[in-house]
């Protein structure tokens, strides 16, 4: 029997497909989540729905000849899209920051062009349940997977099982009150008060409205994280910063843990990431330690987060 004959016969291969406001990436995997060949792309002058499908088959033909796998021995798709999603009917409601998508049956488009099975949902549940299945959390049913980039957003394990909520928004922990930010109603589609201040434009955003010549050595242009090393080599203003986004972030975590009573929250997305950020956090919610126990990890999976989580959607599917 031929190399690509016994490789056939393993089981069963799926796409995990990772969609961006910037980046499209997507993967092959075989039955034990295995990836074998991933593509990525650009999304810049593909924004709109059919674009991005088309966009799609191509990566999936790349991987699929990277593989040396015919097209039949696809069984299932998994895709993560930023935004609010109903899972049951396959339709991207909205996104924020990015696509601007409104009411589009992705899971309709994908199965129509592919002839296989697919599932979709937000890219920070997505990322959640990769996390449970793969990574930081592969330990426990309970725990809150939260993700802060550009913005924020949670992703809510309880029991194993992903928690979407009534209208599929749950984990829009970016809308969250907590001392020390705005209370003035937000417009639908905004970022939230929380979102304003810890999300990664928010941090930029706001370190431009207080900096100024002579108080930092850091540019007026610098992001999120090039802020925070900042504050590691003694920088005043950047220290500022960092305490400002560890008090909220912790008034954030102690409510989530409350809430839901589970001992663990993941931390993933460039910015809760770094380790600046999660040292801060976790010693400013050093104070609470008698009232409640809740662990802080950062995420194993990182940037793979959401494509493991597409590819564990994916081959639920295919079973």
């Amino acid at each position: 029997m031929s190399d690509d004959a016994m490789r056939l016969n393993v089981g069963n291969y799926v796409i995990g497909i990772d969609i961006g406001g910037t980046n499209l990436r997507l993967a092959v995997a075989d039955d034990r989540g295995s990836i074998l060949a991933r593509w990525s792309s650009l999304t810049t002058g593909h924004r709109g729905a059919e674009a991005i499908v088309d966009l799609i088959c191509s990566g999936i033909n790349h991987v699929l000849e990277q593989a040396g796998l015919p097209k039949s021995a696809l069984k299932a798709v998994g895709a993560g899209v930023p935004g609010v999603t109903n899972v049951d009917a396959g339709l991207v409601i909205a996104t924020s920051y990015l696509l601007g998508w409104r009411d589009v049956p992705l899971r309709e488009l994908l199965e129509a062009r592919l002839g296989v099975p697919a599932v979709v949902d937000n890219d920070v549940n997505v990322a959640a349940f990769g996390e449970g299945r793969m990574g930081a959390a592969r330990d426990t049913r309970d725990f809150v997977f939260l993700a802060i980039g550009t913005g924020i957003g949670a992703g809510i394990i309880l029991d194993g099982k992903l928690f979407r909520g009534m209208n599929w928004s749950a984990g829009e922990v970016g809308y969250m009150l907590v001392p020390g930010v705005s209370e003035e109603p937000v417009e639908r589609g905004k970022p939230g008060p929380i979102e304003s201040l810890i999300g990664g434009e928010g941090i930029r955003e706001q370190w431009q409205l207080e900096w100024e010549e002579g108080k930092t050595s850091l540019p007026r242009e610098a992001s999120a994280t090039q802020i925070f090393d900042g504050a590691g080599k003694g920088d005043t203003l950047a220290q500022k910063m960092l305490d400002r986004c560890a008090r909220i972030l912790g008034y954030t975590i102690y409510n989530l843990s409350v809430v839901f009573n589970c001992p663990l929250v993941v931390l993933g997305g460039s910015v809760a990431m770094h380790e600046g950020l999660c040292v801060a956090t976790r010693q400013f919610m050093e104070r609470w330690g008698g009232r409640f126990e809740v662990e802080i990890r950062r995420s194993e999976l990182g940037t793979d987060a959401q494509l493991a989580g597409a590819i564990c959607l994916a081959l639920d599917s295919a079973k």
